[in-house]
């Protein structure tokens, strides 16, 4: 936040002189320590904040790699019909504790062609998929072990 409010104090002057970057030094520190005291912010908050930005980033990366991966898929399945699908519902449980984690599982999951979130119970995932190999290590996924690395760092319990 601190990085961002001072970035952002740049970006609106315009220009960059040693006046601008000192006031802007002392309006940021004032305004960090303003959200520090009276809206539950803190800079323990500010760095674990940046140390999520390289897995967020990766997370992104591999929500995009695996929704192409999927689209091929669904592509082979519906232009080369060869085979019946064989549509199947599949539950599986995860050890996120965090909603938001398990919010972003669950909508990746829906994200990626062939398979749609039907329900979220606590941690027991229900997902219906196109197709039988579409469930293969659904609860092994990418998505389940970087949302769990995501979790670590995010409640201070890395390993």
């Amino acid at each position: 936040m601190l990085l961002l409010l001072f970035l952002a104090w740049i970006i609106f002057n315009a220009n960059i002189t040693l006046e601008i970057v000192i006031f802007g030094i002392v309006i940021t520190l004032v305004i960090f320590v303003f959200l520090c005291k009276y809206m539950e912010y803190s800079l323990k908050k500010e760095i674990i904040f940046y140390r999520l930005v390289p897995f967020i980033i990766a997370y992104f990366l591999v929500l995009i790699w695996e929704i192409i991966k999927a689209n091929v898929a669904m592509l082979r399945l519906v232009v080369l019909d060869k085979y019946e699908n064989e549509p199947q519902i599949v539950k599986f449980k995860t050890d996120l504790q965090d909603d938001t984690c398990r919010t972003v599982l669950a909508n990746s999951i829906t994200l990626t062609p062939g398979t749609i979130t039907v329900d979220v119970n606590e941690n027991v995932y229900t997902v219906h998929c196109f197709d039988k190999d579409m469930a293969d290590g659904m609860e092994d996924s990418v998505f389940v072990s970087l949302l769990t690395k995501i979790e670590r760092i995010k409640t201070g319990r890395e390993s």
